[in-house]
């Protein structure tokens, strides 16, 4: 895990399958890029925390550097006075700062090293929500042109059920038998006021007729009409 500990649902090697499976691979993206960019803020204040740490760290080690180097000294002076046991009580101070030097250097180099670790997961963090980021823009784009296919397949469906030429048949083949009927009512009532006018052919045709009208109604009874 290292020093962020990831607490993302999403992780950038689980994140390809999962847009795959999406229906809406922007808003997963998204979510992505949100927690990304919150890591990489929590990184980032550590960050600052460790490299205070480090340099406040690297300054105690050098100033007991600096007082090792004033006791050796001071010890040097006393034995060049003659003054054994005050050298030997500044060299024994220089040994306490010896260790607390090496303390303070050990602390250092282990902040420097976690500082170094931190830094190479603020580049992958870094280098992962500019790469989800680019994807983003490449999804956004993909669903644009899948919304706009649908739009166009509807629009397609829509001439095809509504083709000007198919319509136009329609119509015509309608006008024709509006056309036709009128025409035979017409015929109808041509010949229905010449056997009218004579009451002897009337009466022989209104019989003619009532025969053909009774063998029309069978035939017609015949194909399933009921009358």
């Amino acid at each position: 895990m290292g020093i962020v500990k990831r607490i993302r649902d999403i992780t950038m090697a689980t994140l390809n399958d999962r847009l795959e499976k999406a229906e809406d691979p922007v808003k997963l993206i998204d979510q992505f890029l949100w927690s990304t960019r919150d890591e990489i803020i929590q990184a980032e204040r550590l960050h600052h925390q460790y490299l205070n740490h480090s340099h406040q760290l690297k300054s105690q080690w050098l100033q007991a550097e600096q007082q090792i180097e004033r006791k050796e000294y001071q010890a040097m002076v006393a034995l060049k006075a003659g003054e054994e046991m005050i050298a030997r009580s500044a060299l024994s101070e220089k040994t306490m700062l010896v260790e607390n030097a090496n303390s303070y250097r050990g602390l250092y180099e282990q902040s420097s090293d976690s500082l170094m670790e931190l830094e190479e997961q603020l580049r992958e963090l870094r280098q992962e929500y500019q790469l989800v980021y680019d994807k983003r823009a490449f999804y956004v784009s993909r669903m644009e042109s899948l919304r706009l296919q649908q739009r166009m397949n509807e629009r397609m469906s829509f001439n095809n059920n509504n083709n000007p030429a198919q319509v136009m048949r329609k119509m015509d083949s309608r006008l024709n038998e509006m056309e036709n009927e009128s025409q035979s009512l017409r015929e109808v009532r041509k010949n229905n006021g010449g056997i009218y006018g004579d009451p002897t052919v009337a009466s022989r045709q209104s019989l003619a007729v009532d025969r053909e009208m009774e063998q029309l109604k069978k035939k017609l009874n015949g194909e399933g009409w009921s009358l």
